[in-house]
């Protein structure tokens, strides 16, 4: 059974993303959660992006890693979702059997014209729902630790 957290720095993009795919795409009895070091706002070209998916993002709240932890969750997966630097400040879980780091840029940082910035999220949406079928379809990863 393969029980998730994705983490990103703020929860309010890449790991709500993954989270909702895995929950959608994963077999009977495997969940995921999100958090983020700092938690934050749901980012709203996000929530427009995944609603064009199919997914209503848009009372989700952000959670925070470090609340999680103490509250003594356990997790089979650690699945930072946020750059390399970012994702060494997450908190070690107890019990866990693979941290993983995937790396995808941050919807918060996009510029450009509101379709430019949509663009630029529905490639990051589209590359976080790949590899979440990937993994899930094999859930031994080369980027473990």
């Amino acid at each position: 059974m393969l029980k998730i957290l994705f983490v990103c720095v703020h929860n309010s993009a890449r790991s709500q993303m993954a989270e909702s795919f895995f929950n959608q795409y994963a077999q009977a009895g495997d969940s995921a959660e999100s958090a983020g070091i700092e938690p934050g706002k749901m980012n709203p070209y996000v929530v427009r992006a995944m609603a064009e998916k199919g997914f209503d993002l848009s009372k989700n709240e952000t959670k925070g890693v470090f609340a999680l932890y103490k509250e003594g969750r356990t997790y089979s997966h650690i699945i930072t979702v946020c750059d390399a630097e970012a994702a060494q400040r997450c908190p070690i879980f107890p019990g866990i059997s693979r941290i993983i780091m995937w790396s995808f840029p941050d919807p918060s940082s996009f510029v450009g014209s509101d379709e430019e910035i949509m663009e630029q999220t529905r490639i990051v949406r589209d590359t976080i729902e790949a590899k979440v079928k990937a993994f899930i379809a094999n859930p031994v990863e080369e980027n473990a630790l």
